[in-house]
């Protein structure tokens, strides 16, 4: 009986006094602060717009690599400089070759022609944090919390009207969407976590992704299946910062709706694969010529080259019984 008297009229109180005090002193105070800064910030943003045109950065650190990820980002450019002439491109990019070797390599590579004076490169140095040689635990984690680092050095150097993500680092979208108060877009070439490497952890299957002192562990296996969740959820919540969602196809497309569930700001945007040359040869395949299967694809984990070697295997049993065009292949 004492003990509930005593939390009516002592421990209560002071807990409503302590939450009203907070509120008072630090809620309010930091809600009226926050608002101002986020009008100075609108406001200052919309006077230089309207003096200097719309600044459009891209966040895509390894711009010169020359995959299929860099085609997306300089037919990207090249789009929105045709849509929207007056604006002036940024990369943030951890690139060190000067910018004439990295527009002439766009431009060999890719067929894309960038004008040099719509274009500028914000180069960042915290390259390591987001390199996954750095980490040799909590990968994920660990690259995702140093992209966040990244971010920041992105926006202390340049403060965007539009920040476009091409490279799948979500972890900068709160960054950009609250700090430096611009809508955030995103292309997204492949989940940063699916639910399937969490099948694979869950049903102890060896892959790039589940060592086999792991999978052989029940105990690791599920800590690893925790930690898998978390980031996922982690994943999810940062992912729907973005304003718009572009994916590269219909697999990516039900994976990150699954994750980020936000379909409807969610398209499907397919690669911009240039065919029109290859459609002016002529075809010089020839009946008794071999048979010939060209897989094209750079040699990562997530490629999972063994299971294309399995379905070799299983083309060999199909044709166990027709020798003849078995060896034509």
């Amino acid at each position: 009986m004492f003990l509930i008297l005593f939390t009516l009229l002592f421990v209560l109180p002071v807990m409503i006094m302590a939450f009203l005090f907070i509120s008072a002193f630090v809620v309010i105070p930091f809600a009226f602060i926050f608002a101002s800064w986020y009008m100075r910030v609108k406001e200052r943003k919309k006077q230089r717009r309207e003096k200097e045109g719309l600044n459009v950065a891209f966040f895509h650190p390894y711009c010169n690599a020359g995959g299929g990820g860099e085609r997306v980002l300089w037919v990207a450019i090249k789009a929105v400089l045709t849509r929207f002439p007056s604006s002036t491109i940024y990369i943030y990019t951890v690139e060190t070759a000067d910018s004439k070797t990295i527009l002439d390599k766009a431009q060999n590579q890719f067929n894309v022609k960038v004008e040099p004076e719509k274009l500028h490169f914000v180069r960042l140095s915290a390259q390591k944090l987001i390199e996954a040689k750095t980490y040799s635990y909590f990968t994920l984690l660990m690259q995702s919390l140093g992209s966040m680092v990244l971010g920041m050095e992105a926006l202390l150097k340049l403060n965007p009207d539009i920040f476009i993500d091409t490279t799948g680092f979500a972890f900068t979208y709160p960054i950009f969407r609250y700090l430096a108060q611009c809508p955030v877009i995103c292309y997204v070439h492949y989940p940063t976590i699916t639910a399937a490497m969490m099948r694979r952890v869950k049903h102890r299957i060896v892959a790039y992704n589940n060592s086999s002192l792991i999978a052989r562990n029940p105990l690791f296996t599920w800590l690893k299946l925790i930690y898998y969740k978390i980031f996922g959820w982690l994943y999810g919540v940062v992912g729907r910062c973005a304003d718009v969602v572009m994916v590269n196809g219909t697999w990516t497309e039900e994976h990150i709706n699954d994750v980020w569930g936000i379909p409807y700001a969610t398209h499907k945007v397919y690669p911009p694969c240039d065919v029109s040359e290859l459609k002016k040869l002529r075809s010089l395949v020839k009946e008794s010529d071999p048979i010939r299967i060209l897989s094209v694809a750079q040699f990562r984990p997530e490629k999972d080259h063994p299971l294309m070697l399995q379905a070799m295997y299983e083309l060999r049993n199909l044709l166990v019984k027709n020798e003849m065009l078995w060896n034509k292949v």
